[in-house]
């Protein structure tokens, strides 16, 4: 049996993998800075004065087949900017998954609304449709269907409960560019759909996001006044017509934008690919992938896969911490080894002052997030590995993640779950 790179040995990962925190992992080049100098040589850098916003929403909205998009200066923004739609009272309440960002929990939050979490699928990950309908209650609002790790959620069976239910259905989709549902893009089944384009996303502009709408042209012109101050710009003249953030989109990330969006298909097809051929490696093995359900076309934002902790000598993040050490840029649990309501903001109500508002609010729901309140994500938290992914992996990069994968794992393993002899660990 190999050493292990974290107890002296050679690492199994030569040299450093593509990355998409720098050039190694993103595809940026001619076409963004030709983008970019025509806005700096105009000198108009704001969408006020400036055509390249708007160029971006229709090139957006022309891929995505909606008649809406309106670009904002990032994934938390266009969530914020589609709950604002919605216009919650307080105290109402709105389902979406622990197992996402913080990012779409914060508008909620922002709207004095309450977030509820429902558990999780526990093959696919994704939010699971019989615990929201388990939620709901007569202040439900809304549901966030965040497509995690870039694999659709069970849309069907969601938007069934949503006209069962009168609610209004976000889709989340900032791990999730060109993912398909059915044939469907996410993004077109719910209400509105919203997106991500900060460095980590399938494209980027370094931050910024989208929401899209298929609805009607009145929701498309107020969905714009919700990120714009609540400005009716189409009219004339300055009016305010309710409270709003201003989220604007600067011209400078919708150049490049432009760019990456003509790239977008290329990028995705490769992500799809790499994340195949790795799974290929590591098929008859105790490694169990987070897979796309049938029918759909996930994009893998991350890699993630499942380990059985029966089968393990150590604490699974004791593998991660072995697997990094190999050069596998990867971390334990999604947001993290806890569910997104066990973070202080939601868990110990660290908002508006020390009001606690929404959730100190006369009268709303009071859920316990000490307890292990989603028990599915509880456990996916703890036993997921998930590894960044990006679209310039390479086959020789493949080879050497599934070697440094299946190394530590031999190394690891029970003894009673060898097949074959028993060999002294390293």
């Amino acid at each position: 049996m190999q050493k292990l790179a974290i107890n002296g040995g050679p690492r199994a990962i030569d040299g450093t993998l593509p990355s998409f925190r720098n050039a190694s992992g993103r595809t940026l080049g001619g076409e963004e800075v030709a983008e970019l100098i025509e806005v700096m040589e105009s000198g108009s850098l704001s969408f006020l004065v400036g055509p390249k916003t708007g160029e971006f929403e229709r090139a957006f909205a022309e891929r995505y087949g909606v008649k809406t998009a309106v670009a904002v200066a990032n994934g938390t923004a266009a969530l914020h900017t589609a709950v604002l739609y919605l216009n919650p009272e307080p105290g109402d309440e709105i389902i979406l998954s622990p197992v996402t960002d913080m990012g779409t929990a914060i508008p909620i939050m922002a709207q004095l609304a309450i977030p509820v979490f429902a558990d999780i699928d526990p093959i696919t990950q994704n939010i699971d449709a019989a615990s929201i309908e388990k939620n709901i209650t007569p202040r439900t609002k809304a549901i966030i269907v965040t497509h995690v790790y870039g694999h659709p959620a069970d849309m069907d069976a969601i938007m069934a409960i949503a006209a069962r239910h009168d609610l209004f259905v976000i889709e989340d989709c900032a791990q999730a560019h060109l993912a398909y549902y059915k044939g469907r893009l996410c993004g077109t089944i719910g209400n509105v759909g919203c997106f991500s384009f900060q460095q980590s996303k399938h494209m980027t502009t370094g931050d910024g996001g989208m929401v899209i709408t298929n609805e009607e042209a009145r929701f498309g012109r107020v969905l714009r006044q919700c990120s714009d101050k609540a400005w009716p710009r189409e009219r004339g003249g300055r009016d305010h017509l309710f409270l709003a953030p201003n989220y604007h989109m600067t011209e400078l990330q919708a150049a490049v934008g432009l760019a990456q969006l003509r790239k977008l298909d290329q990028f995705v097809a490769a992500r799809i690919a790499a994340a195949d051929r790795l799974t290929d490696l590591l098929a008859g093995t105790d490694v169990q992938p987070i897979l796309p359900m049938p029918g759909t076309v996930g994009v893998y934002f991350f890699y993630c896969f499942r380990l059985d902790p029966a089968k393990l000598s150590q604490p699974i993040i004791e593998v991660v911490k072995a697997l990094v050490a190999e050069g596998i840029d990867g971390f334990i649990g999604y947001p993290g080894q806890i569910p997104l309501y066990k973070y202080p903001v939601i868990r110990d109500h660290k908002t508006f002052g020390t009001s606690g508002w929404p959730f100190t609010l006369e009268g709303v729901r009071r859920d316990d997030f000490n307890s292990e309140l989603c028990p599915v994500a509880e456990a996916a938290c703890r036993e997921t590995v998930c590894m960044w992914w990006t679209d310039r992996f390479e086959e020789k990069h493949l080879q050497q993640m599934a070697e440094a994968i299946l190394k530590v794992l031999d190394a690891y393993r029970l003894a009673e779950h060898f097949d074959g002899e028993v060999t002294t660990r390293a």
